[in-house]
């Protein structure tokens, strides 16, 4: 199944995409009470994908597990900023309301240069998940999904933590859908790549991971019990604008495109904060 989220009587929703139009599967709560269960016997009203106005697909109550420097060349990247290879998973928190969709236009903070593009794999949790084995991990993932971890470096470095400089306004897109697991035969070995203007800036795989999908809900559950709808970003490949010479980051005007195989693109405008109603 492909799930989007969407708004219907001002309460956020999900339902299942087919052929432009969405089958409803109920609320967020109601999905995430039991997802299997839903999933089994969609029977909700359909609407044409055009007329509604698409959230993301996660409660907003949601939690975002960011994974940092997890892939071998992004690794390689950090070291010549003095940054060392990571032993275990590096996890680092975001928070629900900095995600957007597919299309949503992102700001630039204003004492930033810009904003910085991280391709990624996500993966969406379907069931309370406490310490659980790598064998077992994936039982519990709902689906896949493509993730930009959009990062406003300057406050990103000027500490040792991470938190502002992840979780500037709008700064998560994720989507277009999320895939379900059964469509996904092994998430160990899919295409991750992003475009900039057009222009291929990282093309990666996530074999190249340096800690594994299995491997890193093992890791956050023994000693954080993952809840449903749950949201895991498992890193990004080396090509980030950061570590060009000279760094080059996101300016209002620009356009960024996260691919993931077998998911699909989730495409970014960047635009000054005047631009936005809000």
């Amino acid at each position: 199944m492909r799930i989007i989220g969407f708004v219907q009587d001002g309460i956020r929703s999900v339902g299942v995409l087919e052929d432009g139009h969405v089958r409803t599967l109920g609320t967020t709560a109601d999905f995430y009470a039991n997802p299997d269960a839903v999933m089994a016997a969609p029977s909700g009203p359909v609407y044409p994908l055009a007329e509604l106005t698409q959230v993301p697909f996660v409660p907003e109550t949601a939690r975002v597990f960011c994974v940092g420097i997890n892939y071998l060349s992004h690794a390689e990247e950090a070291e010549a900023e003095g940054i060392a290879r990571p032993k275990f998973p590096m996890i680092f928190g975001r928070w629900e309301q900095s995600l957007v969709v597919d299309g949503a236009p992102v700001p630039v903070p204003p004492n930033e240069q810009g904003l910085d593009w991280e391709a990624e794999l996500a993966v969406v949790i379907k069931d309370r998940t406490w310490h659980v084995s790598e064998t077992e991990a994936r039982k519990h993932v709902l689906g896949y999904t493509a993730f930009n971890d959009l990062s406003a470096r300057r406050k990103q470095m000027e500490t040792r933590q991470f938190t502002l400089g992840k979780n500037a306004d709008r700064s998560g897109p994720i989507g277009p859908v999320l895939v379900t697991s059964d469509e996904v035969a092994n998430p160990g070995n899919l295409r991750v790549s992003c475009k900039v203007n057009g222009e291929v800036v990282q093309d990666s795989s996530t074999r190249l991971m340096i800690h594994t999908v299995e491997q890193i809900i093992a890791y956050i559950t023994d000693t954080v019990t993952l809840l449903p709808g749950d949201v895991i970003a498992t890193g990004t490949p080396s090509g980030v604008g950061a570590a060009m010479s000279p760094p080059r980051y996101l300016r209002p005007g620009d356009v960024t495109a996260v691919t993931v195989e077998n998911i699909g693109t989730i495409t970014t405008p960047i635009v000054d904060r005047a631009q936005l109603a809000d």
